[in-house]
């Protein structure tokens, strides 16, 4: 590896540090349905973000609620120096796509056919650290 090319991804490396992440692969969850949960979690501090996601009703906040405890133990794991009450994590970001897709048949009057899409989703999730 050349010079700058190494200075360069110790740059990056030393930039990611702070940063957290965990990946929620193939949720059985629509993603329209996901993202208006996502949504309201986006940009706020983790504390507050597992607040509003434990009273929140719908089915997906349990999943991202569970997503974003591992995002924080893994930002725990990854700076082991450094301690929650130190640090102020934010949810920096969630990605949500659309994963594959299951269809089925559901039969119609006059040996007709309608097809549903049972839709999933994958889900990132990244907290960074913010010093007070």
């Amino acid at each position: 590896m050349g010079a700058r090319k190494r200075l360069k991804a110790e740059q990056r490396k030393e930039e990611n540090k702070s940063i957290a992440f965990a990946s929620l692969k193939n949720s059985p969850i629509a993603p329209r349905k996901m993202r208006l949960v996502a949504d309201l979690v986006r940009g706020v501090e983790v504390n507050k973000a597992l607040n509003i996601l434990q009273h929140n009703p719908k089915e997906a906040s349990k999943s991202l609620s569970t997503l974003l405890r591992s995002a924080i133990a893994n930002w725990e794991v990854k700076n082991e120096d450094k301690s929650l009450e130190d640090e102020e994590l934010i949810v920096k970001t969630i990605e949500v796509s659309q994963a594959g897709m299951l269809k089925r048949i559901q039969p119609r009057a006059q040996g007709r056919a309608n097809r549903i899409r049972k839709r999933s989703n994958h889900v990132r999730i990244v907290v960074d650290g913010v010093k007070n």
